[in-house]
């Protein structure tokens, strides 16, 4: 789960509250004081560090007078998919935008490689949503990033002793869910 800051920033100033009472909320061990109040300043710049905790999500919802799924994002993220990513983007652009049951139903009849992991990833943003009480009706792909791993390195072998190298691409699928409002 991340923190939407555009409507965090919103709904802070709406109610009134300022930074410094969005740093007293999220007080906890190891964050407090003048770097409580500069975690809340990184995050509504966009910055993910230090990293936004789903408890630090909802003190500011609280401090704000809001639902946490109100401010929030429910992310996933599939790490070394064994593809490249421009085959993984063309799924991804597949499914941008469009609502969880649509974008699941066309993963599920996609014959294409991507649709494997960019599925499970779009099952547990889903999962993550549903904790939080997000109606499933009103969840939708916000956004969806396919960024390129490392490549995996083989040769292979060829005549007079010499060996061609091959590359194996992977990449990174990242997924966002949010409630339409």
């Amino acid at each position: 789960m991340r923190l939407r800051a555009n409507e965090l920033k919103t709904r802070a100033s709406e109610a009134g509250v300022s930074v410094e009472q969005l740093g007293d909320a999220v007080t906890r061990d190891g964050l407090n004081g003048d770097a409580a109040v500069k975690a809340v300043k990184n995050w509504l710049s966009g910055k993910c560090t230090p990293r936004c905790t789903r408890s630090d999500i909802e003190a500011m919802a609280t401090a704000v007078g809001c639902l946490p799924r109100e401010i929030a994002k429910y992310t996933s993220q599939v790490r070394n998919h064994r593809g490249s990513p421009k085959k993984a983007k063309l799924v991804a652009d597949m499914i941008r935008g469009k609502s969880f049951e649509e974008a699941d139903n066309m993963l599920a009849f996609s014959t294409k490689r991507a649709a494997v992991n960019i599925r499970k990833a779009l099952k547990a943003a889903a999962a993550d949503a549903e904790q939080l009480g997000a109606d499933p009706s009103s969840v939708f792909v916000s956004e969806v990033a396919v960024d390129r791993g490392m490549h995996i390195k083989r040769f292979q072998p060829k005549d007079r002793g010499r060996a061609h190298p091959i590359h194996k691409r992977t990449s990174h699928i990242t997924l966002s869910l949010q409630e339409r409002n």
